[in-house]
């Protein structure tokens, strides 16, 4: 008999041909980082809830189906952008393990879960592998707003006092400073907890605010969105804003597409963006000699003939430089003119591109959390591997600015947080093939 043939899912690669400069006008997608937890906080009310702009996303699925799993079913709208989610009076309160170990913001229904039901069991979630990223600020949060606790065989156990949980002053601060997923799983708990809730140390990003508006909006009472000081008062519950919930831009999708252009040399227009939220990044490459042009919702680099000058960044908590575009701007720091010093600050072993970027033709050496590249270097397309989301993207920019073809395997990762990038990028001028990818390791 001959060896039965291992029946495999289907993978995706790029399959990119660079050396093009990039040059049109391309819209932005609805926020992945503000919508996972968007979906989730709808745990805290029943009814039905409508959100519209929202990307179509392997993370934004995954995230349907758990709480698809917790009893709250969703569908799309008459738009294909637009998902309807009905919360029933009754929900499961055990989040499955072959769901949750995809994605770290699986851990985003523990608050709402707690507050609304007075118990949730949940797996330590997956994701990205950018290092240890404990969960202990969610946890200590949960125990300061009265709910018992435990960690048993890598699952969460948490269990609300008799009569809920009650208002308290929680410190949101961890060795790396705030946590947005943490910030947000408080501050859902605290929207049903009884009393008032002060969080200190939360975190700032457009993330937060944006769920801080729509707890809002769906009668949570909150003041200081946007500030590390949020003060709560609980209230006996929350139900769905009147009219669909629009997702925010994407703030690292616009801020990628952007550095498109500062890695191919071309000129790009992103549209339906904020770029308020991007002033860190607006800010570096006006230092490297990109200035962009920005309007109230729309922002245009034009690098046709110029190169980046080497400029020294450092990544943090907004308003500072997002890590999310680390890998992204330390394939722009390729192309620079001399030698550019990039400091993660947020997740110290955040490096995992660099060895594919080196397969390219990039001169970068690591020292511990310091990548300095030597630039500019004159990229060669070979077959790469993505690591995570963001390194996916930034193969994806080096592809695009190396000469002769360029395969990016497992875009997986790519699809996690990015729409059909391809997509996006055929249109400026660049020539991308999703393919299906027979020679994957």
């Amino acid at each position: 008999m001959g060896k039965r043939r291992r029946h495999t899912a289907c993978v995706d690669c790029f399959r990119i041909t660079g050396g093009r400069p990039l040059e049109g006008e391309v819209r932005a997608s609805g926020s992945k980082n503000a919508g996972l937890p968007l979906l989730a906080a709808c745990l805290l009310g029943e009814g039905d809830w409508a959100f519209s702009r929202v990307p179509r996303l392997k993370d934004i699925d995954t995230m349907r189906l758990l709480l698809g799993r917790l009893g709250a079913g969703s569908c799309h709208g008459e738009d294909p952008d637009q998902v309807l989610l009905h919360v029933p009076a009754s929900l499961e309160t055990e989040a499955p393990y072959d769901i949750v170990r995809r994605m770290r913001a699986s851990i985003a229904v523990l608050g709402p879960l707690l507050a609304r039901v007075g118990r949730a069991v949940v797996p330590l979630p997956g994701g990205c592998v950018l290092g240890t990223r404990p969960i202990d600020i969610h946890l200590r949060g949960m125990e300061a707003l009265g709910a018992k606790v435990e960690l048993q065989h890598g699952v969460v156990h948490a269990q609300a006092p008799v009569g809920g949980l009650r208002g308290a002053r929680v410190n949101l601060l961890g060795p790396f400073g705030s946590t947005v997923l943490g910030t947000v799983n408080v501050l859902c708990a605290a929207s049903l907890a009884h009393g008032s809730s002060r969080l200190e140390g939360a975190a700032c990003e457009p993330e937060v605010v944006a769920v801080g508006e729509f707890l809002q909006a769906a009668g949570a009472k909150i003041s200081g969105l946007g500030t590390a000081v949020v003060e709560i008062e609980g209230v006996s519950g929350l139900s769905p804003p009147a009219s669909p919930w629009q997702l925010p831009a994407d703030r690292i999708e616009s801020g990628t597409l952007l550095l498109a252009a500062a890695m191919t040399s071309g000129r790009v227009r992103v549209t339906d963006c904020l770029p308020q939220e991007l002033q860190a990044l607006l800010d570096l490459l006006d230092q490297a000699g990109l200035p962009v042009t920005t309007g109230p919702d729309w922002m245009e680099l034009d690098a046709r003939g110029k190169r980046p000058q080497a400029v020294a960044v450092q990544t943090a908590a907004y308003p500072g430089f997002a890590t999310d575009l680390q890998a992204q701007w330390l394939a722009v720091a390729t192309q620079a003119e001399g030698i550019s010093t990039v400091c993660e600050g947020v997740y110290p072993e955040r490096f995992m591109h660099v060895p594919e970027l080196l397969r390219l033709g990039a001169k970068i050496e690591r020292d511990g959390a310091i990548a300095r590249v030597h630039g500019p270097s004159a990229l060669s397309g070979a077959p790469v591997l993505a690591s995570d989301l963001r390194a996916s993207a930034a193969l994806v920019l080096a592809g695009l600015a190396a000469q002769g073809e360029t395969v990016v395997r497992r875009v997986y990762h790519l699809d996690r947080g990015y729409q059909r990038l391809e997509q996006k990028l055929t249109p400026l001028g660049a020539e991308v093939r999703r393919e299906v990818d027979e020679e994957r390791p």
